[in-house]
């Protein structure tokens, strides 16, 4: 997947920067004249900006520091960061006139920057000037089918990662030997004695629970464990990205639990004796899921956040 995803953007270069140009003009003409308020909706909520604003002339462009601010105009972004960033920003920029400039943050981004920046996650309150991108998406929009259903699954919880973070390690620690959870780190790190086999996503997939623990921003797995027959479990999100993580509502999408998961174990219990309810908040889950594999939709969606943007740039 990774390889066709690198192949088919470095082929991109081969087209004429113009070409891309006229391919956004010809899509935002289209809209205008049929405007959808799904779209309106989700473009708002990635890009809440409702004033203008002004950039400096170019901020930290040529600062070799990974995961920091940058200013600079769209002839000029280079890869500062990791490549799926940058290809991920240009798939977008580069539909814009070369001239013009943009603020951008590549990694996991967990404040709200100072100036309006283009961002792949950000807290999910109080964060007007973070305007998301779908970037990192090789990664993060990883959406499985799975063969397995919910009846056929084992009673039990799962959860592979790497348990540096405060919650991830509280977690890991309190249910690494309970016999409803199949919890683990995946490589040995000082002082955390929790390390378990890797598990691939098909053998997650065998459990009935999925664990979501957020890292440094969002829960990576999130995004493929709401697309499988398995009930997702996580605490309220502090961090959303694309995937509007911050939308998601506890017993619909997903089952809540403390953010200490100390109601862990009855929730468990609860839903392996109501499997009826578990099968409903999956299906949620599906149709969450499928409002993003519409391809033409989302690079329509992401042009728009981006000309929203422009808009308000003074």
């Amino acid at each position: 997947m990774k390889q066709v995803y690198y192949l088919k953007n470095a082929l991109k270069f081969l087209v004429p920067k113009c070409w891309y140009r006229n391919k956004a003009s010809n899509i935002l003409k289209a809209y205008e004249s049929s405007k959808d308020t799904y779209i309106e909706d989700r473009v708002n909520y990635y890009n809440k900006l409702t004033s203008s604003f002004t950039l400096p002339e170019s901020e930290n462009e040529l600062k070799k520091e990974k995961n920091i601010p940058r200013t600079l105009k769209i002839k000029n972004f280079k890869k500062y960061e990791g490549t799926t960033y940058f290809f991920d920003i240009l798939d977008i920029i580069r539909h814009f006139p070369q001239e013009f400039r943009f603020r951008y943050e590549a990694g996991d981004v967990t404040y709200v920057p100072e100036l309006p920046t283009f961002i792949k996650s950000r807290p999910v309150s109080n964060n007007e000037n973070s305007v998301v991108l779908k970037l990192n998406k090789v990664r993060h929009f990883n959406f499985i089918d799975d063969s397995f259903s919910f009846e056929e699954k084992k009673d039990m919880a799962v959860w592979r990662g790497a348990a540096l973070v405060p919650q991830r390690k509280q977690v890991v620690e309190k249910f690494y030997n309970h016999p409803l959870c199949n919890i683990g780190q995946v490589s040995p790190i000082e002082g955390n004695p929790w390390e378990r086999e890797f598990l691939s996503i098909e053998d997650q997939l065998k459990y009935k629970f999925i664990i979501c623990l957020e890292g440094n921003d969002v829960a990576t797995n999130l995004k493929w464990a709401m697309s499988s027959n398995s009930l997702c479990i996580l605490s309220k999100p502090k961090y959303e990205t694309w995937f509007m993580e911050g939308r998601l509502v506890a017993g619909k999408h997903y089952v809540e639990v403390k953010d200490d998961y100390s109601d862990l174990p009855e929730k468990l219990q609860y839903y392996i004796e109501n499997p009826d309810e578990a099968k409903a908040i999956i299906k949620n889950a599906h149709d969450w899921v499928e409002q993003f594999k519409d391809e033409r939709r989302e690079l329509l969606i992401s042009l728009l956040v981006v000309e929203k943007y422009f808009n308000y740039l003074q």
